[in-house]
C-alpha cells in the first residue's frame, strides 16, 4: 500500500496496532484521540485514507463525515465503532462512509479494505447524512454477533435501491422492524408504508385501493408464503403494472419461499420478483451472545415507561442463554416485561426466571439434545446462511482460518464446562494432548477460571 492514512480512535491499544500494521504494509500513519485534531489535519490536506472511531472524546465520529465531505471530496472514510446497532450501520451509509467495520474488527480484513479505499476516486457527497439527528434511534434491531453485523450491512446496501426485498426468518425475529427500517432510512421515507395480508387482496379492487394508499413508498406483504396461488397472481399482475406512482415491494415469510417455490406452493414468477434482494433475519439461537444485550435493552425500556429498575442476576442472564427461545425476540422481550413486574427485588434471580420460562413453550435448552440433525448438516446450514448474508459480494479473505477459530473456540469452552475446568481430561475428552490443549487456550484467550461442569 501507498499513501497517507489518518487513524482516529480514544484507544490507545487500537491507535498503535493500526499504526503498526499500516506502517508495515508501506503506509505514512497520523494517529490521534482527537476529532479536533483530525479535523485540523483534513483542513490542512493531509491524508489519503481517514479510518475513525464514532464515539470520541470530543465528539462523534460520524457528525463529522459531512464536514469531511464538504472539505475534501472524494476522501474515503472507514468507520469503526463499538456502538454496534443497526442505526451505526445506516448513519454510516448514509453519511456516505466509505466502509463501516464493528469492533472487534478483523484486523486482515481492515487492512484489505483500506487497500481498496486508497485506490478509491472522488465520491459524490451525500448531502442527507445530517437529517440522521432527528430519527429515532430506538430500534431493538441490536446486536454484536457476526451474523446481525452482516445484516446491518446488508440492510444499508440494499436501503436507496428500487429492488424489491425478500425479508425472511422465524416469526418473532423482527422481520417486520427490519422492513420498517430500511422504508424510514431510505429516499422514499416521506411516502407512506403500507403493511398488507392476503386477506388484503381477496377483493378484485383490493389491488388498486392499495395502490392508491402507497403512493409510490413501500408496500410490505406480510407472510407471502401463506397466501393462495390466486392472490398470488393478483400480486405479480399489481407488480408488472403498479401504476403511475411505482411503490417499492417488500415481502415477509417464516417459510423458505425457494423450497415452497420447488413444491409448488409459491408461484416461480412471484418468487422471482419478489427475491431481488433476500434479507434473512437469524433467530435468536443463531445470536446467543446478543441476548443479555437485548434482555438489558428492554429492562431499559421498561424503565423508561415507568417501571422500577430491574437488572439479571449472574444466574438468571445465563438461564437466558441456554433457554432456546422458539418465539425469539417478541418472545423474549415479553418474558422481561412479566420479569419486571412479578420480581420480588430490584435483582431478578434465577429462580424467578425459571418460574416464567417454565410456562412457556418449547423449553430445550440451546446446548441440550433432541436434535435429530446431523452435525455437518447443522454446521453446513449456518455456513450457507453466512455467504447469503452477504449477497453478492463474497465473505472476507481468510474464511477458512476464521470459520476454525469460531467452531474450535466454543468446542473447547464448552469441553472445558463439561469437565468442570479439569484440564487432564478435557484433553482427554477431545483426544489432543494436554500441551496442545494448553497452548490453544492462551491462544484463543479463553478463561478457565470459574468454571464448572454443565448439568
Amino acid at each position: 500500500m501507498d499513501g497517507t492514512v489518518l487513524v482516529a480512535d480514544d484507544d490507545r491499544t487500537i491507535r498503535t496496532v493500526l499504526t503498526q500494521a499500516l506502517t508495515r504494509a508501506g503506509c505514512k500513519v497520523h494517529a490521534t484521540s482527537s476529532l479536533t485534531t483530525l479535523m485540523r489535519w483534513v483542513g490542512e490536506g493531509k491524508g489519503d485514507v481517514v479510518i475513525s472511531d464514532v464515539v470520541m472524546p470530543d465528539g462523534n465520529g460520524l457528525e463529522m463525515l459531512p464536514k469531511i465531505a464538504e472539505d475534501r471530496p472524494g476522501l474515503p472514510v472507514i468507520v469503526i465503532s463499538a456502538q454496534n446497532t443497526i442505526m451505526t450501520a445506516i448513519q454510516a451509509a448514509e453519511a456516505e462512509a466509505y466502509d463501516y467495520l464493528p469492533k472487534p474488527f478483523d484486523l486482515p480484513d481492515l487492512m484489505k479494505r483500506t487497500a481498496r479505499a486508497l485506490e478509491l476516486k472522488r465520491r459524490v457527497p451525500n448531502e442527507k447524512a445530517e437529517e440522521l439527528d432527528e430519527r429515532p434511534d430506538d430500534l431493538p434491531l441490536v446486536g454484536r454477533t457476526q451474523v446481525m453485523q452482516a445484516l446491518y450491512r446488508l440492510v444499508a446496501r440494499v436501503m436507496n435501491t428500487d429492488l424489491p426485498v425478500l425479508i425472511s426468518g422465524e416469526s418473532g425475529t423482527g422481520k417486520s422492524l427490519i422492513a420498517r427500517a430500511i422504508h424510514d432510512f431510505s429516499d422514499r421515507r416521506t411516502l407512506p408504508f403500507v403493511t398488507v395480508t392476503g386477506a388484503d387482496l381477496r377483493d378484485l379492487e383490493g389491488p388498486a385501493r392499495i395502490l392508491a394508499r402507497v403512493k409510490g413508498g413501500t408496500l410490505l406483504i406480510d407472510e407471502i408464503g401463506d397466501i393462495e396461488e390466486e392472490i398470488q397472481a393478483r400480486i405479480v399482475r399489481m407488480m408488472d403494472a403498479p401504476g403511475d406512482h411505482v411503490p417499492r415491494f417488500m415481502a415477509t415469510s417464516q417459510s423458505n419461499l425457494a423450497s415452497a417455490m420447488e413444491a409448488g406452493q409459491v408461484r416461480q414468477d412471484l418468487y422471482y420478483r419478489l427475491s431481488g434482494a433476500t434479507v434473512h433475519v437469524p433467530s435468536l439461537r443463531e445470536r446467543v451472545d446478543d441476548i443479555p444485550l437485548l434482555g438489558e435493552h428492554f429492562l431499559t425500556r421498561a424503565e423508561r415507561e415507568g417501571a422500577p429498575k430491574r437488572w439479571l442476576s449472574e444466574d438468571a442472564s445465563e438461564l437466558f442463554r441456554a433457554y432456546s427461545w422458539p418465539g425469539n425476540v417478541r418472545q423474549l422481550e415479553n418474558a422481561v416485561r412479566r420479569l419486571v413486574l412479578t420480581s420480588r427485588s430490584d435483582e431478578i434471580a434465577r429462580s424467578e426466571v425459571e418460574v416464567v420460562l417454565g410456562s412457556q413453550p418449547e423449553m430445550e435448552p440451546v446446548l441440550g439434545g433432541g436434535d435429530t440433525e446431523k452435525l455437518s448438516a447443522s454446521v453446513g446450514r449456518h455456513l450457507r446462511r453466512y455467504f447469503d448474508l452477504h449477497g453478492n459480494a463474497l465473505p472476507p479473505p481468510g474464511l477458512y482460518a476464521r470459520i476454525l477459530r469460531e467452531m474450535e473456540m466454543p468446542l473447547i469452552e464448552i469441553a472445558l464446562d463439561a469437565t468442570g475446568g479439569n484440564q487432564a481430561k478435557c484433553a482427554d475428552l477431545l483426544g489432543i494432548n494436554r500441551n496442545t490443549l494448553r497452548k490453544k487456550i492462551t491462544d484463543l484467550d479463553i478463561q478457565v477460571t470459574r468454571r464448572r461442569k454443565l448439568m
